[in-house]
């Protein structure tokens, strides 16, 4: 199969991946096996490189930025580590709740009990981050929410635990198999708030992911999370994020320290209608934690800008058909027009790959979803996208249907004689 080139002040190269003899080289046949750059495989074992002229001066031990429209990754470091989440992992029971709000099963006027145990282990005797909620008083849902982002409440999140599961362990399972259900496939959570438990693990990508995915999805509650202060039992308390107000278009998330995980820090900003989001975490004071946060995005805004790779419509690139009344059927993005952030100074090489299971059965009608449209800039996975068929293909007639039975045969035994040198 040729490859085409594309040029957008850079070279571009698209490949259409399927399962047809002439690509049964280049990858394999699903969007889920597909293979990336080898330079983009990830390993497990920690690897600190030179730090390239064209990348953030940080020190953060861990740490990723992502592009919030198409979640592409502009820079990372070991992010896919497990650590320690602290506070951090209260993202994830701010997401469950907001779910269950969404889906009907839990309201804002709900109202959960203060339990003995919510108050001794996140409420005033515990001495950590509280609402200070009375022990045995109830308090809604909505009160809750609110302390649990801004106050970073523990007992909040215990008494949602407590409230939504009947414990905090069972509240737990739920989050780590919600978190399975948004495509956060390593993080696992065992309390409702990240108090230190040696089990409890996320990574920094996962982090990132988290946070785009609440932005996007719960547009009404993500405005709390930029909230400068709330006050319960008439203690009012500022929120903990160091990047709200001291930065241009910081909007959220989250601050995050224990002695076993550091100072950690989720963090989103919008500037000229683009979102970034950035994740920093081991750090050794809450400083140094605003401080790289704060660089990282700045270098994003100053270092990227969007680029328009397809417009809304444009065919991206085709999709061989099994049995129909043509060989291949035309791709468009699904979603609109195809954008990325790329640098500024451009001169990089961007490799695409149009990732499908084929080939495709006829008859395909216009619209069915056929793959995904995968953008690499050097080392990072910027775009995966969603592509369509932009018309339909009907069934082909007796000679079409037995001359690609015959075509996929071959292939078949060619694989075959392939996967056996």
């Amino acid at each position: 199969m040729p490859m085409r080139d594309f040029a957008f002040g850079r070279w571009f190269t698209a490949i259409a991946v399927t399962a047809s003899l002439c690509t049964a080289v280049v990858a394999a046949p699903t969007a889920k096996h597909a293979p990336a750059p080898a330079s983009a495989q990830k390993k497990d074992a920690p690897k600190k490189d030179p730090q390239k002229k064209d990348e953030p001066n940080i020190s953060a031990p861990h740490a990723i930025l992502i592009d919030g429209e198409n979640g592409g990754v502009l820079f990372e470091r070991d992010a896919d580590r497990l650590i320690f989440p602290a506070s951090l992992a209260k993202l994830m029971t701010a997401e469950y709740v907001f779910n269950e709000i969404k889906e009907g099963r839990l309201k804002l006027t709900d109202e959960f009990m203060v339990s003995e145990n919510a108050w001794r282990k996140g409420g005033a005797p515990s001495h950590g981050s509280t609402m200070f909620a009375a022990i045995y008083s109830k308090v809604p849902v909505d009160d809750l929410i609110h302390a649990m982002i801004i106050q970073s409440a523990n007992d909040a999140c215990i008494i949602l635990a407590e409230g939504l599961a009947g414990s905090e362990a069972a509240f737990a399972e739920k989050l780590t198999e919600r978190a399975r259900a948004i495509g956060l496939e390593k993080s696992i959570f065992t309390n409702s708030n990240g108090l230190p438990d040696p089990a409890e693990q996320v990574t920094t990508r996962e982090l990132g992911l988290l946070a785009r995915h609440i932005i996007r999805t719960y547009p009404d509650f993500y405005p709390i999370f930029s909230q400068a202060d709330y006050t319960w039992n008439k203690i009012r308390q500022q929120n903990r994020n160091p990047l709200l107000g001291a930065m241009t278009g910081a909007d959220g998330l989250k601050t995050g320290f224990t002695k076993e995980a550091g100072y950690g820090l989720v963090g989103s900003a919008v500037q000229n209608g683009q979102r970034l989001i950035v994740v920093v975490n081991g750090v050794n004071t809450p400083k140094d934690r605003a401080d790289e946060a704060k660089k990282l995005l700045e270098w994003g805004f100053r270092t990227f800008e969007q680029r328009i790779l397809f417009a809304e419509g444009q065919t991206i690139g085709t999709a061989k058909v099994f049995g129909g009344s043509i060989g291949r059927v035309s791709l468009v993005a699904s979603e609109g027009a195809v954008r990325v952030l790329l640098p500024k100074a451009g001169g990089e090489k961007l490799i695409a790959r149009i990732v499908y299971k084929g080939p495709v059965p006829a008859p395909v009608t216009e619209g069915t979803p056929i793959g995904n449209l995968k953008v690499w800039r050097n080392d990072n996975l910027i775009l995966s996208t969603p592509l369509k068929a932009s018309e339909g293909v009907g069934k082909g007639n007796m000679p079409q249907r037995a001359f690609d039975a015959v075509t996929e045969m071959i292939i078949a035994l060619f694989r075959a004689g392939a996967e056996r040198l």
